[in-house]
Formats: structure tokens, sequence, C-alpha cells
């Protein structure tokens, strides 16, 4: 059994690890010569653990006051009706639905929210105290906790009383605010919900598909929501409409405040790649892979990852979206990982793909080579005012010229969810945020190469947010040859 210094535990409980490792290291030997390596990212690098056990408003209550008031710009008049989700069916740690926290920044379940356009008037709903189910979950938003209202800057906060049947509170507002009128519209949110992991490109075919199911016929939680609002104000004429389409139209160019928390997680989720790339080695199984970046990105500021993870090594590498992590990686394969984390509620998709054995063969090269050429020539062409098709143009130019092709789009929008709502348009803005990933996957060899980063557009360009992961093959085979957290602490 490899021992471990006490030493070498030490610095990996701080949270840094050796440099300078030569090929040879990767063997065994010189690892008690090397220099402690300590990542300059702090691991409290989200809002929440900043914190330090204090509730939070997400980005800040005058951030999300100000989404508010550009939709209310949008809809002009009306009453917006949200709920947000409600405790987990699963054991699993609360997270709530995309829009509802970028309109409120509550992180909380059971809650609700009720705003006037014409008057501006917001209510917050939130739970009744509970001594008991504080006892066995933690802080839970409630009536008694005054500083709900300095958090939010929403001053009105009520008790959504359950009542026979659920939401009476909620309810006899809307009869209030509506009184006897049918001219202004009730505003509800009519797509999928969307949380932790989740994207609206696989949540909306699935509720659609239970929907349709004969042995189910269940609607969505939303589609529920309006159906029940639209048979109880029908005879009085009220219209209910859906303001997803302004909402997802808002998310398409993000504010410095969600570039911060994009950049927090593509950082997050690069230098956990980094490690990865640093620990393989032939033997290894996907899952050890998996496991490392998962605990990497959670100590670097995640809460969780943006989608599950891809780890596909050999003839798995070929496979698009293949999510096992249950084969053992072998000398003279590739491993292709794609998998990032959600911070503050913002998403990473990066993708790199390195030899298991340390250094790209020669059937390797000329396939990573005209991906990388690719994805650098659509990256080239991105800035303000650039057409997308002139984007994705460019790298099928390169993979054609070369003999290969993609067999998927390039490119989708990033933001709170992997694959973001909104489409990128014809032309591209700046504050756009969206991925660049060619791919190549040659079953004649069994080689699949990806090469994906995030990208910001810019006036006169972009910024790569997720730059810190290296892809020139020097560099990774320089990384390869480090000391990785798997050689130091595995007992194989």
């Amino acid at each position: 059994m490899q021992s471990i210094s006490t030493r070498t535990i030490a610095v990996l409980a701080a949270g840094a690890l050796f440099s300078g490792a030569s090929a040879q290291d990767k063997t065994g030997s010189g690892a008690e010569t090397q220099e402690p390596r300590v990542f300059s990212l702090p691991f409290s690098s989200n809002l929440v653990r900043q914190a330090d056990g204090a509730a939070t408003c997400g980005l800040g209550k005058d951030w999300h006051r100000g989404r508010r008031e550009e939709l209310k710009r949008r809809l002009k008049t009306g009453i917006v009706v949200l709920r947000g989700m409600p405790e987990p069916r699963a054991s699993l740690g609360f997270h709530q639905d995309k829009n509802f926290w970028y309109l409120t920044g509550v992180e909380s379940p059971g809650v609700a929210f009720v705003m006037d356009l014409d008057t501006g008037r917001e209510v917050l709903f939130v739970s009744k105290p509970s001594a008991f189910a504080e006892s066995w979950g933690g802080e839970i938003w409630d009536t008694d906790d005054e500083w709900v209202k300095e958090l939010t800057g929403v001053q009105e906060v009520r008790a959504n009383d359950a009542g026979r049947g659920g939401n009476r509170g909620l309810l006899e507002l809307l009869d209030e605010l509506l009184g006897e009128s049918s001219e202004r519209p009730i505003w509800t949110l009519q797509t999928s919900h969307v949380e932790l992991s989740g994207a609206y490109d696989s949540a909306v075919p699935y509720d659609r598909a239970r929907e349709k199911d004969s042995l189910d016929g269940r609607v969505s939680r939303e589609a529920a929501l309006a159906g029940h609002l639209e048979v109880r104000y029908k005879e009085q004429g009220v219209k209910v409409k859906d303001l997803t389409p302004e909402l997802w139209d808002m998310r398409v160019i993000k504010t410095d405040r969600e570039l911060d928390a994009m950049r927090r997680a593509s950082r997050s989720g690069a230098l956990a790649i980094q490690e990865a790339i640093r620990s393989t080695r032939p033997d290894l199984g996907e899952w050890d892979i998996d496991s490392l970046i998962t605990w990497q990105q959670r100590r670097f500021g995640a809460t969780g990852p943006a989608y599950a993870a891809i780890v596909g090594s050999g003839v798995n590498s070929l496979v698009l979206h293949y999510n096992f992590s249950s084969r053992r990686m072998r000398a003279g394969e590739v491993v292709l990982v794609d998998f990032a984390p959600e911070v503050d509620h913002y998403v990473s998709d990066v993708t790199r793909t390195w030899p298991v054995s340390g250094v790209f063969s020669d059937e390797m090269i000329p396939i990573y080579d005209a991906v990388l050429a690719a994805q650098e020539a659509a990256i080239a062409q991105v800035k303000a005012g650039a057409r997308m098709r002139d984007v994705s143009g460019a790298a099928t130019k390169v993979l054609r010229e070369r003999g290969y092709q993609c067999p998927h789009g390039i490119s989708h929008s990033v933001g709170m969810a992997v694959h973001d709502p909104g489409g990128l348009g014809k032309t591209l803005k700046a504050g756009m945020v969206f991925t660049i990933e060619p791919g190549v996957y040659d079953k004649a060899t069994g080689i699949g190469v990806r090469i994906e980063d995030v990208i910001l557009v810019t006036e006169d360009g972009c910024e790569i947010l997720s730059a810190d992961c290296p892809k020139e093959r020097e560099a990774i085979e320089a990384l390869m040859a480090e000391k990785g957290i798997l050689d130091l602490i595995d007992v194989r």
C-alpha cells in the first residue's frame, strides 16, 4: 500500500497541490521534492458562503428589483403571479425555480409573489412559523422573520394560509386586486420550471410527454396554475397571459452581476478540469474523474453540477451525452470530459479532451488539431454585430477542409441554465453568452474529440470565460506530467 506523508495530507487539506512534476513523476518518484501550489480562487467563492450562514437574497435586492422593474416596463399593465418551488420530493436540498429566483432572489420553499404592474404594489407570501419544521430542516422564511423585508426589498410580507385546498391568502389577494374589473390581465409563467442541473429543452418535452401519456395525463405545475386562474375568473372575463417570452428575452443579455457569477462558475469548472487532467492515468475509472471533478467544483464554490457529468473514455468518447461513468480508462485512448458547475444560480459549460496516457498519439493529433482550429476560427468571428451563421460557418469550413464534419450544432446560450432560453438570433449583441463547441467523433479509430468554451460577446470581440482551462496540446501534456490529487492519495 502506498503511504502518504503527514506533510502531503496537510497540504491537501489546505487546498494545495504540488507543481513542477516531470513526466517521470507520474510513476511515483520525486513527489517529496515538489513545492506546494496553492490555488488562487477562494474556496468561499460564492455569495452564499460569503454570508457565512446568514440568509441571502440572490445577487442582491437591488438587482432583483431592477429585473422586476424591467419586466413591469415590458408588460405595462396587469397582475403578475409567481409561485416558487415546494419542498423537494426527494431527500435532496431545496433549489428554487430559476425564473422565480431571477425576479425575487428568494431561495426558500413554498413562497409566492404577486406584483401589481399598475400600482407597483408587491406582496411576498411565505410560510407560517413552524419551530418543528425548522428543527428538522433549518431556516425557512416565515412571517416572524422581520429581516425578510429588508433582505428582499419587498415591504408587504404575508402568510399564504393553507386553508382548505391551499393558497387561500394568495387567491384572496387576487380577488382584492382585480375587484370587478376584467380589463387587467393576470400574468403567469407558463413554461416548465427548471432548478439545479435542469434545462428547458429537456423539462418542456418531459412535461408534454407526461401530459400526453394515456396512463398519466398530469399537466405541468405552471399549466395547472394558469388553468386554475382561467376557471376562477372566467365569468369575470379576466385573461391569463404568459409572461415567459418577455422574461426569456430579458435573460439573453447578461448584466454585470450575472457575468461575474458566470466567471465564478467558469473558473470553478476550469480549475476542476485542470485537476482531472493532472490526475488521469491508465486503469483509473471514469468514475474517478467524475467524482474528482465533482469534489473540486464544490470546493471552488459550486452549489452543484450544471448538468450530469459526461466522462467518456475510448468508445464512450463517441457518445455525445454519455452519462454513466462506468468504464475503466485504458492506455492509448482519449477521455472526453464535459462537466461544469453552477455557482450563484449561474452555470458554465466546458469540454476538454485529453489522452489517458499523457501524450497525444499520431492518430489523435490530426483530429484534435482540426477541432481546436475549428473552434479558434469560430471564436475569431465573435463580436457585436457579427452573424451567428458566420461563427458556426467558420468552424464548419475548417473541419471540411481537413476531411471531418461535426454532427451537432456548435453553439447554445448559457446563463442560469446550461441550455439557456432565448435564441442567439441572426446578429450577436454585446452581453450575449454562448458556447462554441465543435466536435469530431471518428468511429474508425474510436477517438471522439470535443472542445468547448463559454464565450461572452463584447463590442469589439469576445471574452472566453472558461479560458483558465488549457486546450493547446502542449499545455495539456505538460499538465498531465504533473502530480494530481489522485496520484497523491490513491492507494492502488
